[in-house]
């Protein structure tokens, strides 16, 4: 099992909106650098996406792979894991939402990549340290924009 890497910012906004703003899936290519195309594969219900396929293409690190999402009743998370993929072996990953002071939200990115290719495991962390900040950052922007 991959070990996890988690980073945390806050964003003005409410959880819904932030929460909105991540179970558009259509939108990505809109808003997040490296994802070029989304398919939503199946539906959970209350217009949430259960299976979603994705393009990426991160510079060197390019991938077409499924998540399938868990989304929390209360609103406030939303977990997803690997299904299939090219470049990966198994994906982990959570979003928590946690309301703060002043209609701001504290948005806690938790995510676990195991490749198919062997990394070494400080390479691996270094990358999805970058890979959350970028996602974290661009997230913020998305949902206070």
């Amino acid at each position: 099992m991959a070990e996890q890497s988690t980073q945390s910012i806050e964003v003005d906004a409410s959880p819904e909106r932030i929460m909105e703003v991540i179970a558009d899936f259509p939108a990505y290519p809109e808003w997040t650098k490296a994802v070029r195309e989304t398919e939503v594969l199946a539906e959970a219900g209350g217009g949430r996406a259960k299976q979603v396929k994705m393009t990426l293409d991160a510079g060197p690190v390019k991938d077409v792979y499924t998540l399938e999402y868990d989304w929390a009743p209360d609103g406030l998370s939303v977990s997803w894991h690997l299904i299939k993929g090219q470049m990966q072996k198994s994906q982990n990953g959570r979003y928590l939402l946690e309301p703060q002071a002043g209609g701001k939200t504290k948005v806690t990115y938790t995510l676990s990549v195991e490749l198919a290719l062997p990394m070494i495991g400080l390479l691996r962390r270094k990358a999805e340290k970058m890979i959350m900040d970028t996602a974290l950052k661009e997230l913020k922007r998305r949902a206070e924009g």
